[in-house]
């Protein structure tokens, strides 16, 4: 009598589980550094991804840049807490996503330096970043700490072929400023491509005329006063969202490193 049953060929099926493997996956044709502005250091790090990025597979995340410990070697904006905690850090690397540490500071002393070290060799590894706007800064980070990658920050405002392989001598990376995405023409004839971070959206400083914010912020930093200063008057300048660039065009010129921010809290920026 019939069972209802159906033969199967169990051997068959666990051997086809077992030893089948999946084709490897191709190369993203892009990757993303992201913001990691204004989360909260206890604030799961994949849950804060998930909201702020759902958009951007994982695989394409290559880092995630913000404030580990304090300290004043910060640049860019105002250090205001940690956003990365010990936990996070750990397990971005542990799935192969870097963190990029945003010691964009124009102005850094020696002896700072050597207050800074512990931070530093803390996270010290293959994968993460240091982000620079000082040249010094760079060299006793590449002379110390050799397994960091050194990012040319977007402060420098680099702007030239010249000024960009003069760059290139001492940084594994260059992020330009966000108004050369509006001249393909520049782009083009920009070497090692490769090497070369643009930015996937923009905020304040695409039309900014002279960003002295950076300087006031980095004399912040340092914990000893200052003022934030602006070149537009923050009661009249207007708020708008991020200005997304379309990405193909920079991909198909050889361009795979985009930098990606996340605006303000209220998803509003000033340009």
């Amino acid at each position: 009598m019939s069972t209802g049953k159906i033969d199967v060929d169990i051997t068959a099926v666990a051997a086809d589980r077992i030893f089948t493997q999946a084709e490897p996956l191709p190369p993203p044709p892009a990757t993303y550094t992201v913001s990691a502005r204004g989360k909260q250091p206890q604030f799961p790090v994949f849950a804060y991804l998930r909201n702020n990025y759902g958009n951007v597979p994982l695989r394409e995340i290559d880092s995630l840049f913000g404030f580990v410990e304090r300290s004043s070697l910060y640049g860019g904006r105002a250090f205001t807490r940690r956003e990365l905690s010990d936990r996070d850090v750990y397990q971005l690397n542990n799935a192969g996503i870097g963190i990029r540490l945003p010691m964009s500071n124009h102005y850094v002393e020696r002896e700072e330096y050597l207050e800074n070290k512990p931070l530093l060799k803390k996270f010290h590894k293959t994968g993460n970043s240091i982000i620079c706007t000082n040249d010094d800064l760079a060299r006793w980070v590449r002379d110390d700490f050799p397994d960091y990658r050194l990012d040319a920050s977007v402060i420098k405002n680099l702007k030239s072929n010249e000024k960009i392989e003069q760059a290139m001598e001492l940084y594994d990376s260059v992020v330009l400023p966000m108004s050369v995405n509006e001249n393909l023409d520049f782009l083009e004839k920009i070497k090692n491509k490769d090497k070369i971070t643009l930015f996937a959206n923009a905020g304040c400083a695409l039309t900014c005329p002279s960003k002295i914010c950076y300087v006031s912020l980095s004399k912040i930093n340092k914990g000893h006063g200052g003022e934030f200063q602006c070149s537009r008057d923050l009661k009249k300048r207007e708020l708008h969202g991020m200005v997304d660039f379309p990405l193909e065009p920079y991909i198909k010129l050889g361009f795979h490193r985009f930098k990606l921010l996340r605006a303000r809290p209220g998803s509003i920026t000033g340009f």
